[in-house]
């Protein structure tokens, strides 16, 4: 951690005079009179040199994008306010994890009622299912799922058996289509995504469309059934139709017991590993990112998100400490937030898809290779958009880190 970090962190509450932070207070008062927003939340960060679960409050002022952060066991403050740019609003929902200067967090509770009924009355979590019609356009669906304003929390690429496909649709089997649509739905891999979001079930269904694509066409022509189509069973996904069956579909693609869920379609032969960065997955740049991968002809094999923590991310990237100066960064980016990664399947595919992600620097590749991944979507060095794997004998490897290890 650098010195503006260490002065900002663990400052010492001497003051006997000064009141700690009240989770109970709505507003700030300010000297004019005024009152300030301020969202509280309950946090949890593990502290990997004490093997302790530390807890505090989270405090966020929309106004000017600072934080505050208050020591609950110890009853100190922990973090004065502090103006910090990396957090947005739309990163605080109850479940997700928010890096405040290079420390994870994990949003457990909300810190009062205020903040509750704020930022949490609307928010809903459903199942996105795309079907096995549509994989190949995933890139268009993540373009329209984060232009609704909705978030992907969890997505993972998966082959159901025809056996897990007739549980997953236990509803429809005394229709006289569920044969057919079990068939179909086990016919090859479907990417499933957690979305999270105000109204999050009405709105991913109302970008469906209709069940019936060709329905969709006439009454709903912007919907993505109306667009990729083809009737009612291969009609591009499936969403949850109430907040029971979304925990209830949730629950069946990622329940809680790890391994317990279906399993991803990595399949650790000629591939190389791509990772969608978390700056890049804020800013919303998913969809763009999978869709120029696709029209370059690279095959996506597996794709699933992942929260890296920090002793994982030192263990990934653990060939170049001490080799590349931005080695610490390149760590506290990756364990800044969900991202992405995906096993690219193919003959001679680790060298041609280094050359097509284009050099580590964004700014040296805008110069001379500016219709590379990084070109495009990298912003520095760092947060340059994709890793990609450098020594084509590390492809596999790479690959079975996340998807043998990490989703074991």
């Amino acid at each position: 951690m650098d010195r503006r970090q260490e002065s900002t962190l663990d400052v010492p509450f001497t003051d006997t005079n000064t009141q700690s932070p009240s989770i109970h207070l709505t507003y700030l008062t300010l000297d004019c009179g005024m009152k300030e927003d301020r969202y509280a939340f309950l946090a949890e960060w593990y502290d990997p040199t004490a093997a302790l679960l530390r807890r505090y409050q989270l405090f966020y002022y929309p106004k000017d994008g600072s934080v505050e952060m208050f020591d609950v066991k110890n009853q100190r403050i922990f973090l004065r306010r502090t103006k910090y740019e990396d957090l947005h609003q739309e990163d605080l929902f109850i479940g997700n994890r928010v890096n405040v200067f290079s420390r994870q967090l994990n949003l457990i509770e909300y810190g009062d009622q205020y903040t509750a009924n704020k930022l949490g009355s609307k928010k809903e979590r459903t199942l996105a299912v795309v079907k096995p019609d549509v994989v190949t356009k995933i890139g268009d669906v993540l373009e329209l799922i984060y232009s609704s304003n909705l978030i992907v929390t969890k997505a993972k690429m998966t082959k159901l058996t025809w056996s897990q496909a007739a549980d997953f649709y236990m509803e429809h089997q005394t229709k006289p289509f569920f044969n057919n649509l079990v068939q179909f739905v086990s016919s090859g891999p479907v990417v499933a995504m957690e979305l999270m979001g105000d109204e999050a079930i009405s709105i991913w269904r109302r970008l469906l469309g209709p069940a019936d694509s060709a329905v969709a066409r006439r009454e709903a022509p912007q919907s993505v059934r109306a667009q990729f189509g083809t009737d009612g069973i291969k009609n591009v996904g499936h969403g949850s139709d109430s907040l029971a069956a979304a925990a209830r579909e949730l629950e069946f693609f990622f329940p809680s017991k790890i391994g317990h869920g279906p399993s991803n379609t990595a399949i650790f032969t000629d591939c190389t590993c791509c990772i969608i960065k978390p700056h890049a997955i804020s800013e919303g740049l998913t969809g763009k990112i999978v869709n120029s991968i696709s029209s370059a002809g690279f095959e996506i094999s597996a794709l699933q998100m992942f929260n890296v923590d920090r002793a994982n991310a030192e263990e990934f990237y653990e060939v170049y400490k001490g080799v590349v100066t931005e080695y610490p960064s390149m760590v506290t980016e990756l364990c800044s937030g969900p991202c992405m990664v995906l096993e690219i399947h193919g003959t001679d595919t680790p060298k041609s898809f280094r050359e097509f992600c284009g050099p580590a620097d964004p700014e040296i590749a805008r110069h001379l290779r500016p219709t590379t991944l990084r070109a495009l979507y990298g912003k520095d060095k760092v947060k340059n958009a994709v890793h990609c794997t450098d020594l084509a004998e590390d492809g596999v490897l790479e690959v079975q880190y996340f998807f043998k290890i990490l989703d074991g």
